[in-house]
């Protein structure tokens, strides 16, 4: 216990909600996609890989072991380096910048082209979309998150982006990118306003994670409007007797993690 100039208990201040963002979400606006129990949740495979544990403790380990099989892998987000117990493998570790909307003056722009929302009968073409791009974890049931919109161009899905986590006063924009063919006409730009808008509709303040070695990335989210709130640290795991080789530690083409 701290204490203050008078003699009297000073209390610690509470942690900031998106230091803990993956267990927040988990455990509020999206428990119901939520699978595990009060010591270890995550997503489900198919929407994303990432997961959380209540503490550092060996039974928040041991609950975390359950929800992972064969050579699954899931994604921890902590503020500390991770050092999991023997029967996880790390097989990625990288650091990420979490960022904040702070000027909301900077989204204030019409869009160059037309913008249209992404349902379940657009996943197959956002899949491969993904699949070129790289913008981070993109699944058959991602879109289960949150509102995604896109740019076609000659029917064509070119670029999109989306909401992914959803905590209490917050809402994460992923899934950026841009075919390579079409980059360099502001698509992007014009996707990630359009969801600061409607987030910003909401009352919610957005925000979102990128490698810290993508500078390009960053510039741009910086000519946006955020600023950088923490580094954040990426710890990929699968059991450790799933045989399963490390990953490369380079960040992918798009925008996001």
């Amino acid at each position: 216990m701290q204490y203050g100039r008078e003699g009297g208990p000073r209390s610690e201040p509470d942690p900031h909600p998106l230091d803990a963002v993956i267990w927040r979400a988990l455990t509020g606006v999206q428990e119901h996609l939520a699978e595990g129990d009060e010591r270890a949740r995550r997503y489900p495979a198919a929407i994303a890989p990432f997961a959380a544990t209540m503490d550092t403790e060996p039974a928040s380990f041991r609950s975390l072991m359950a929800l992972v099989s064969g050579d699954d892998q899931i994604a921890l987000f902590t503020t500390e380096v991770l050092a999991p117990p023997p029967a996880f493998s790390v097989i990625r570790g990288d650091s990420v910048d979490q960022m904040v909307l702070q000027d909301a003056e900077a989204y204030a722009a019409q869009p160059g082209a037309p913008i249209v929302a992404l349902g379940v009968d657009d996943v197959p073409e956002m899949l491969a979309l993904a699949s070129v791009t790289q913008p981070g974890p993109f699944g058959p049931r991602t879109i289960e998150l949150g509102d995604y919109i896109g740019i076609r161009q000659r029917g064509a899905l070119v670029a999109m982006a989306g909401e992914r986590m959803r905590l209490d006063g917050f809402t994460e924009i992923s899934a950026v990118c841009v075919e390579p063919g079409y980059r360099g006409h502001g698509f992007a730009v014009d996707l990630v306003r359009s969801l600061l808008s409607s987030i910003a509709a909401r009352s919610e303040v957005p925000f979102l994670h990128v490698f810290s070695s993508n500078h390009a990335a960053i510039a741009l989210y910086r000519k946006l409007g955020f600023v950088h709130r923490r580094r954040i640290h990426l710890a990929v795991l699968v059991r450790a007797d799933a045989g399963v080789v490390r990953a490369t530690d380079e960040p992918g083409a798009g925008l996001g993690v």
